[in-house]
């Protein structure tokens, strides 16, 4: 089952991203992207493989150790579990991207290429946004897609 929710993680969270990033301007994307709650099935995949180890999990996260968290994420589920609290987070941190790109007025051509780098490593995504938002010229209201 472990191997099933892990390949199911990012194919639940797939479709958002790609509304996000290729169809940006279709009405309904903003409809759906407008709810925290897009995250929600990949959370849910997240608690299928915690709670049942959660005896396991607890002492992990309450006091951290470099050995005791490579010990929980060296397991499969461990490992399954960390990808599907990152795929969650980035997806939700993507969609701040996307909403906070939009009421800016940020131009997609600008945003898609960092909403890309936030799926693969959504730190640096994050951090690429952060910057980008600071530096790029918003394009008149007119132009944005809505």
């Amino acid at each position: 089952m472990t191997g099933a929710l892990f390949s199911l993680t990012f194919l639940v969270a797939a479709p958002f991203w790609a509304l996000m990033i290729l169809l940006p301007g279709w009405s309904w994307t903003r409809r759906i992207v407008a709810s925290p709650l897009i995250a929600l099935p990949v959370v849910l995949i997240y608690a299928l493989l915690v709670v049942p180890a959660f005896g396991d999990v607890l002492p992990a996260v309450t006091n951290p150790t470099l050995g005791g968290v490579r010990e929980l994420l060296g397991t499969a589920n461990g490992a399954a579990a960390g990808w599907a609290h990152m795929i969650a987070f980035d997806l939700f941190v993507g969609r701040w991207i996307w909403l906070d790109a939009r009421e800016r007025g940020l131009r997609h051509a600008v945003v898609a290429p960092i909403l890309l780098l936030t799926i693969l490593l959504g730190p640096l995504g994050l951090a690429a946004y952060l910057g980008t938002r600071e530096i790029v010229t918003p394009v008149p209201e007119t132009k944005v897609l809505r």
